[in-house]
């Protein structure tokens, strides 16, 4: 049985995963617990467990929970999951409609990294349809086949998010696909696109091929700010930029459900973009950087804009001060990052 929501307190949906999930969640709570004093509402968090055990034991029964919970609140936070039998993610991806997804990339100076330049790039890729929507079929013992699909509106509502995103910004926004082969697939994206930037003549906008892209962002970053794109491209382009700026568990993610008519987000997902890396679970090694960032986020979106930037300050803080976990060339532990961020919220 769910507890019940404090009047006081903002509700927040957290889906427990495997792996490093415990950990993580432990840092969240006592980060969120620093910042309470300087929130409009405190959080509290209404837990799901998605771990593989739960899933097992519940089915579909517990999927039903998490969607109806993830509705009625509209914000969740969610931790790593194990894809075994079924993805979690992409369960909630199809149950809630999550048409975009957007991953904010930013190099941070106190991380040593392969890549010398500096990237502020806002990803922002539908978050349904591509090759994703189907695991393909053999044709025979020689010829395998998958189909590629690609929607009008899920493809509008990444192209606005990325234009409001630009303009909040003040940022160029580019269209990035393959166009000029896909001409249908990619044509009907690249048309969503120009037909969205009618309504931000002030955002300036240029589409390119991606894969030409890819080596743009490498020779010339200071010429992208937000980009957009259908899913696998995304899915590529976000653990690149990743990569680009040190690791993929500095990564963050969020992803939006719409509501059809008026376009309203009516739930958001927040979470790390990285995995449940078993080798380290339990042992105190966690690097809770990016659930912190989807913390930050997340905060942004329930409208705690100054928890919002007092969060990310204290986080960006540590790291430039040496204070950092063993992954990114630190020695804190989990729990030592965790209360060092806590100590320059407070």
């Amino acid at each position: 049985m769910a507890p019940h929501s404090h009047p006081s307190r903002r509700t927040i949906v957290e889906l427990l995963g495997d792996g490093i999930s415990a950990e993580l969640s432990t840092s969240v709570h006592a980060v969120a617990e620093a910042l309470a004093p300087r929130l409009e509402r405190p959080l509290e968090f209404l837990p799901v467990d998605l771990s593989q055990p739960s899933r097992e034991r519940h089915g579909e029964k517990l999927y039903d929970q998490a969607e109806g919970l993830m509705r009625e609140h509209r914000a969740s936070l969610k931790y790593p999951t194990a894809t075994t039998a079924e993805s979690p993610n992409k369960i909630l991806r199809d149950r809630l409609d999550f048409a975009v997804i957007h991953r904010p990339v930013v190099t941070i100076p106190s991380i040593a990294t392969n890549f010398t330049q500096s990237i502020d790039i806002d990803i922002v890729r539908i978050g349904t349809g591509g090759t994703y929507e189907d695991s393909g079929r053999r044709l025979g013992h020689d010829v395998a086949v998958s189909l590629r699909v690609i929607e009008r509106v899920p493809s509008t509502h990444a192209a606005r998010f990325a234009f409001e995103l630009a303009r909040q910004r003040r940022a160029s926004v580019v269209s990035a696909s393959k166009y000029t082969i896909q001409r249908e697939t990619d044509g009907l994206f690249e048309e969503c696109c120009e037909r969205v930037k009618i309504d931000f003549p002030d955002v300036p906008h240029r589409r390119e091929l991606f894969d030409s892209m890819l080596a743009g962002i490498i020779m010339n970053p200071e010429r992208y700010q937000v980009i957009v794109t259908p899913n696998e491209y995304g899915d590529f382009l976000s653990d690149m930029c990743c990569g680009l700026v040190g690791s993929i568990a500095l990564g963050d993610s969020a992803s939006y459900a719409f509501d059809p008519h008026s376009g309203a987000v009516v739930a958001a997902m927040f979470d790390p973009a990285g995995g449940t890396a078993p080798d380290i679970a339990g042992r105190d090694k966690a690097n809770p950087f990016a659930a912190f960032l989807a913390l930050s986020n997340l905060l942004r979106f329930v409208g705690e804009s100054e928890g919002q930037g007092l969060l990310r300050r204290a986080v960006f803080q540590c790291l430039a001060a040496g204070e950092k976990t063993d992954d990114i060339g630190g020695g804190l532990s989990t729990r030592d990052f965790t209360a060092a961020v806590c100590r320059r919220i407070a």
